[in-house]
């Protein structure tokens, strides 16, 4: 750990001067400790604190085969699940909390405003978490005629308050509705929780250089990266449609990206190299915790809410770790101190980001994921027109153009993978009625 922490102050101290130069240190006002390279470098040296003793001990348990010679007692059952989680030989036969719904339990009527009441739960609660995403990390608190105002410069403050609120929903979810038996060792959540987090992190630090609308046409362009990385970790395999999706959302981005003006917090080129750089870190880690997160239900058969409770768990984990060893706690409570409206904004941010997440697993579980891709595409839609309309962001006809070229293509990538679920389904058919 010595030798670690020695590493990592010796690429703070020295070589990362060398590599952003001077230009980049007087954009963050001759305040390196600000400039996002060495808040990444100090974020992963608090990290490490967590899983390289973490990695040791489980390390230790497999060595010394603990799941079969530990003994009984609390203490002994959190490492055990920890480390090797429950017997997968127990019935998996409990409510799996996804409340899927029986044919015809539901009238037209029904399921009409049980879908409206998704829509309007997704819309209203990611528009407002971009909306307000946006105006924290883009906009000067306490500016006045007279005085400039300050930044709020802590990515990661934002990320450990999302994260600590839906640890809370979660476990209060887990303890009010059954679940199925929980078979997956603790450990790998953290996995998807460190990408998670580092994925979150780039989004909100990408927004120092980036403009909103821009950050949309890269999450819309992230099926490119999801496709990459689902043949590195799952070896999957794509029809041609997919690929001619991706080559047109690729297009598309590359046009409203070649002709927008960003207005953001630091200029010059260093903007784009950092934007660019932080928007492909935030497409890879997202695209391996997708990925990654499929394992562990295609495996372990564990219900979203445990998913949900168990990566945000290791998520305040992480994050609150960091905070701790680098003060930010104190920097991001001074900074509320001096700007009440943070508060605000910070705790509806919160409620958000928690609240988006239980209803992505309800529309899932209702209207299944095809529904719900079409909801979120839309909703990347609106949310590039409110932000345009609220914080007047120039774009051009090309720019448009994109747009359109970018959401055509998702639509047709979703029509296309309908299509063929329907076409399976019913090629299946003649089987099932030979069989009986």
């Amino acid at each position: 750990m010595a030798v670690l922490w020695t590493f990592g102050l010796l690429v703070i101290n020295f070589i990362i001067p060398c590599v952003i130069g001077t230009e980049s240190t007087a954009e963050t006002g001759n305040n390196l400790i600000d400039f996002w390279i060495v808040r990444l470098a100090y974020n992963l040296l608090g990290y490490a604190t967590v899983f390289v003793p973490g990695a040791i001990i489980i390390n230790y348990l497999r060595k010394i085969k603990y799941n079969e010679t530990g003994g009984h007692g609390f203490l002994q059952d959190f490492l055990r699940n920890v480390a090797f989680g429950k017997d997968q030989s127990l019935p998996l036969t409990q409510d799996d909390g996804s409340g899927r719904r029986r044919e015809g339990e539901d009238s037209s009527l029904q399921r009409g405003l049980t879908l409206l009441f998704c829509v309007a739960g997704l819309q209203g609660s990611y528009l407002t978490w971009g909306v307000l995403q946006e105006k924290i990390m883009t906009s000067e608190y306490g500016l006045t005629g007279e005085s400039h105002g300050e930044y709020f410069k802590n990515s990661q403050f934002l990320v450990f308050i999302n994260r600590i609120l839906a640890f809370i929903i979660g476990s209060i979810v887990l303890c009010i509705k059954s679940q199925p038996v929980h078979t997956t060792p603790l450990y790998k959540y953290s996995f998807s929780s460190f990408s998670n987090i580092m994925s979150s992190w780039c989004q909100y630090e990408a927004l120092k250089f980036v403009s909103f609308p821009t950050q949309v046409m890269a999450k819309a362009s992230k099926v490119i990266p999801v496709m990459l990385m689902g043949k590195v970790v799952s070896h999957k395999k794509y029809d041609y449609h997919e690929y001619v999706t991706a080559v047109l959302i690729s297009v598309g981005v590359s046009l409203f990206l070649l002709t927008s003006g960003d207005v953001t917090r630091h200029k010059g080129s260093v903007t784009t190299a950092s934007g660019v750089i932080l928007l492909m870190g935030y497409m890879a880690f997202d695209s391996f915790t997708s990925n990654w997160q499929g394992e562990l239900f295609k495996r372990y058969k564990v219900s979203p809410i445990q998913m949900m409770t168990g990566v945000n768990l290791f998520s305040c984990l992480l994050t609150g770790v960091s905070l701790i060893e680098q003060g930010g706690f104190f920097d991001s409570i001074a900074f509320m101190t001096r700007h009440p409206d943070f508060i605000f904004h910070a705790i509806v941010l919160s409620l958000c980001s928690a609240g988006g997440q239980l209803f992505i697993f309800y529309t899932i579980a209702q209207f299944g994921p095809v529904t719900f891709t079409i909801i979120m595409t839309i909703r990347q839609g609106l949310a590039i027109l409110l932000s345009c309309v609220i914080y007047g962001h120039p774009v051009t006809v090309i720019g448009m153009m994109g747009i359109l070229i970018v959401f055509l293509a998702l639509f047709l990538r979703i029509y296309a993978n309908q299509r063929k679920r329907a076409l399976q389904q019913k090629s299946r058919q003649p089987n099932d009625e030979s069989k009986v």
